[in-house]
């Protein structure tokens, strides 16, 4: 439902990839890809994010041609691909584990995928020349796997799926097993990359920030169905349901239910009985019971910050956390203990006791009433 409902309107000759009532069940009873549709176009760099068990993996398998659809039908540039085996697809695959062949030189890895396609001697030369250089490995054609690091044996086998020159690149987890700066490190590379080349990235995984930084899109998953699909800042400031408010950043929730609502704004009584101003999104009418969604950054308690008009909330201070570039507080509202707010370190920014009682505000339009 909400895939449909989210999908951006594009032509039919923009797209490029194509999932049409894509289902898929292992067993013949449980579907872990529930009727998919979605479409993407030369270029763009898609990521499917959720958690273990989501479908997202499947998406991806389906699509590379592992994995066969059990209904709907996958297409490649309009023309259908499911019964078309994985090595006529033409797409190149980044897997977690690197996959390279450890009897190997780095040299003859690449050359594999163009030996398979039947390109001669000199134009494969001149291919793995630029791939590896491309990867900032030139250097390390003549040795084999073992003799490289994680980092490096990622680079090389990101090197491997462009070397062929595919339009389309699948990427399962390709950054796991790296440490968290080469995480970021290649993060960035395999970015620039993508849009340098002007290649179709289709990239799985389960890290939030991962997500946000390198996509043009995040098709957010859970239980086989795509939740929410937009851009990385829509996706975080304007999450369309309470799972995607919960998944994607750090999010604070207050339970409530509608009082009502008028010129956009839902009015809701808070279940320790205060009253605050949201705007309605999984909410259409009185009684309704709702989860009211606010990222921590956008809560203030700084009195001088607090603009007139807006509600406020008695709150008292837990914990007051020194983090360097940001404060982090979490305080006691509404029946919540683990409500979180966090401030920039600024020259008139309040330092905090625990025990303290403080009043807490936001503006409206930061404040999202989802569903319950």
């Amino acid at each position: 439902m909400y895939g449909e409902l989210a999908l951006t309107t594009r032509t039919s000759s923009d797209t490029f990839v194509e999932f049409e009532r894509v289902q898929k069940s292992y067993d013949g009873e449980t579907l872990v890809v529930k009727d998919l549709n979605l479409t993407m176009p030369k270029g763009e760099f898609l990521t499917m994010l959720g958690p273990s068990g989501s479908g997202k993996t499947t998406c991806l398998m389906m699509l590379a041609g592992f994995e066969t659809a059990t209904h709907g039908e996958i297409k490649l540039d309009g023309r259908p691909i499911n019964n078309i085996p994985p090595h006529k697809r033409g797409i190149g695959m980044v897997f977690q584990n690197y996959a390279l062949f450890p009897h190997m030189t780095i040299a003859e890895n690449l050359s594999f995928p163009l030996e398979v396609r039947k390109i001669g001697k000199s134009d494969r030369e001149a291919k793995i020349k630029r791939a590896l250089d491309m990867v900032e490995m030139g250097a390390f054609g003549g040795r084999r796997p073992a003799q490289l690091s994680g980092g490096q044996q990622q680079r090389v086998a990101l090197a491997r799926a462009l070397v062929f020159e595919p339009e389309l690149v699948l990427m399962d987890e390709p950054l796991g097993a790296l440490d968290k700066q080469l995480r970021e490190k290649m993060q960035f590379e395999i970015t620039r990359l993508a849009h340098e080349l002007g290649i179709t990235v289709v990239y799985v995984t389960h890290d939030q920030t991962e997500a946000l930084t390198m996509s043009d899109r995040v098709a957010v998953f859970n239980d086989g169905v795509i939740q929410q699909l937009a851009p990385p800042d829509e996706l975080y400031e304007q999450p369309a349901n309470s799972f995607v408010a919960q998944f994607i950043g750090e999010n604070n929730t207050l339970e409530g239910e509608v009082q009502e609502i008028r010129d956009g704004i839902a009015v809701v009584r808070l279940d320790d009985g205060g009253l605050i101003d949201c705007k309605p999104v999984n909410v259409s009418r009185p009684g309704e019971r709702t989860r009211v969604s606010i990222r921590p950054e956008r809560v203030e308690f700084n009195k001088s910050r607090l603009q007139k008009g807006v509600h406020t909330l008695k709150a008292e201070v837990m914990e007051f956390i020194y983090m360097g570039d940001i404060f982090r507080t979490r305080v006691r509202v509404a029946g919540n203990d683990e409500f979180i707010i966090k401030t920039r370190n600024a020259p008139d920014q309040v330092r905090l006791e625990p025990g303290a009682q403080i009043e807490i505000g936001w503006l409206p339009e930061d404040c999202r009433a989802l569903d319950a």
